[in-house]
């Protein structure tokens, strides 16, 4: 048995949240999994960067993309089971936060059933780092006290949520949002939202070819919003995108301007 390489039995998976991309927002827990490990099975948003972190383990893309083929959950519970009760560790590398709409909760109630020792290495969320990242704080004092954060991939997963929602009461923030942001702003319109509350789309979130379009519920339920783009997106919906022009660089106008503006 070669040093480092745990005895078989006793395998572990660490469910790991990636953040939204940059490495540098990796936290320590997470880097040590990924130089430790000796199986990665990683999602379709994470960068190739926070892969390559991993140089002893094999790595394999298991991720889910609308309208593509992917492993089936199933398939991804049986590898990490296996994997772990042959002694080796395991690394389910997801973006952002494994609980956050990554189905975390359905693995490690597999990994549990199936009496498979695991841990949970949260991650930073993308509902609130692309949108601090793009100059937009989810909540600031006199303008939002409250937000929540929404599956925006189907009515179903959305509109029981906007439905119990007072309009403008909070910031809304929306993942997976990108090619219904006309369905939703129309829906909020429809529900007494102002036509005229501000909206940004931030695609790319901490990658150094990120950016962010600006604009109004109005401007996206008459599809003049961006064309549906295969990289990741976060809608954003309240006065607070009213902050990005005091806190960055970029004029108050609509349309795309950068996003990678606050540190890094």
């Amino acid at each position: 048995m070669s040093k480092g390489t745990p005895p078989s039995g006793v395998g572990k998976v660490s469910l790991v949240g990636a953040g939204p991309g940059d490495p540098q927002l990796l936290t320590r827990a997470a880097l040590a999994r990924l130089r430790r490990a000796d199986l990665v099975l990683f999602d379709a948003l994470v960068s190739a960067e926070t892969v390559a972190l991993a140089r002893r383990a094999r790595r394999f893309p298991v991720g889910k993309r609308a309208g593509r083929p992917s492993m089936r959950q199933e398939a991804i519970n049986a590898l990490m089971i296996r994997a772990a009760r042959r002694g080796q560790r395991v690394v389910r590398l997801k973006g952002g936060d494994p609980f956050v709409f990554g189905r975390g909760g359905e693995e490690a109630l597999a990994l549990r059933a199936a009496g498979v020792p695991f841990e949970v290495i949260p991650g930073v969320s993308a509902s609130i780092a692309a949108p601090a990242l793009a100059g937009i704080p989810v909540t600031h004092r006199g303008v939002a006290s409250a937000f929540a954060v929404v599956s925006g991939h189907a009515p179903a997963a959305y509109e029981p949520v906007i439905d119990s929602m007072r309009p403008g009461a909070m910031t809304l923030v929306m993942l997976m949002a990108v090619g219904a942001q006309q369905e939703i702003a129309t829906a909020l319109v429809t529900r007494g939202w102002p036509p005229a509350t501000s909206a940004a789309l931030i695609f790319g979130a901490s990658r150094a070819d990120g950016d962010t379009w600006t604009g109004t519920l109005a401007a996206l339920a008459r599809g003049d919003g961006p064309p549906p783009e295969d990289r990741p997106g976060t809608l954003v919906i309240g006065d607070v995108v009213r902050l990005r022009a005091a806190l960055t660089d970029e004029d108050e106008v609509p349309g795309f301007q950068g996003s990678r503006v606050l540190g890094f």
